[in-house]
């Protein structure tokens, strides 16, 4: 098991990022996005040491890789763009205007495309042309602020989820169209994908506003199936009324596939990715993702003292 001991005073969301790229065998590092902050730091959690830092970039949100591991794709809140960084440099190769402010996104498999969370004015999905970094199209959700966004392990849709809309939305990566969208009685939060044998998406678990669980949708079906509360945590804790809406921020899907891990707020049991911390302070996300033998992960919204990430 990796420790994580004593990152103080830093303003983390937390999400383990691995991705297929030949940089380095066992390669490990944390990108602390400082959300509130003008830079990112990337940390070595071998010697808890900051390692490099991305300067030039205020209200970072979103943050990815291109699958060969040499850019490192940031969405800026605060300039709406979706920045380009060389990864080993850490030097800005370019800030793509976006349609308006972005939230989180996601890589396609082949890397030719950036998904991004559009979360202000129309909402919506904006595609990033990876070859030529610029704006390629932005797929209308009629009005849907989009908060995360996913690819599916098939490579054949984008997932993506509003919270103030209550919608769930399946975008299709071949047209770039909206394919269907599924009414929620909560809002859409974080998401993980159950992948079928052939690698078709059979389910989708979805964290909502509200609900000290999830929410499973049946692919196939198009329908919501049943929900899945968790168990209510021995100790409550006074958050001074910060994200009192969201009981369980962060899920993922085990690499065999044979369990959905969840992240309860306000304390996380059982995940691949463990966190503690202040009481009004808490990880905003959790995930991990298969294919690669470099991982990173990002944190960006809160305190946190110790994480644990188990291999």
């Amino acid at each position: 098991m990796k420790t994580l001991s004593h990152l103080k005073h830093l303003s983390l969301a937390a999400a383990l990022v691995s991705l297929p790229v030949s940089v380095s065998a066992e390669t490990v590092r944390i990108y602390i996005t400082n959300s509130a902050g003008d830079s990112v730091h990337v940390i070595d959690p071998a010697t808890n040491k900051v390692v490099q830092e991305i300067k030039g970039i205020e209200g970072a949100h979103g943050v990815n890789f291109s699958p060969d591991g040499t850019r490192i794709y940031i969405s800026d809140e605060e300039n709406k763009t979706l920045d380009v960084f060389d990864r080993k440099t850490g030097k800005l190769t370019k800030k793509v205007p976006l349609s308006d402010r972005p939230n989180n996104i996601a890589v396609t498999k082949n890397g030719d495309r950036i998904a991004v969370a559009v979360a202000r004015g129309k909402g919506g999905l904006d595609i990033v042309d990876a070859a030529t970094l610029t704006l390629k199209k932005t797929i209308s959700t009629n009005g849907g602020r989009l908060h995360n966004v996913y690819i599916t392990p098939d490579s054949k849709y984008v997932i993506g989820g509003s919270i103030p809309a209550k919608k769930l939305y399946v975008f299709d990566l071949a047209t770039e169209e909206l394919a269907w969208d599924l009414q929620m009685d909560l809002g859409v939060r974080p998401m993980a994908i159950e992948a079928n044998p052939d690698g078709s998406t059979k389910r989708i678990f979805i964290q909502m506003s509200n609900l000290n669980g999830f929410s499973v949708v049946d692919f196939a079906e198009r329908k919501e199936v049943t929900k899945v509360p968790l168990p209510e945590p021995p100790q409550q804790f006074d958050h001074g009324g910060y994200r009192t809406n969201e009981p369980s921020h962060g899920i993922g899907v085990a690499p065999r596939q044979q369990d959905a891990v969840g992240h309860q707020h306000p304390e996380q049991r059982r995940l691949r990715l463990f966190a503690r911390h202040p009481q009004e302070h808490r990880p905003r996300r959790a995930s991990q993702r298969q294919g690669g033998r470099e991982r990173h992960a990002y944190l960006g919204g809160g305190e946190l003292d110790d994480v644990h990430a188990r291999r």
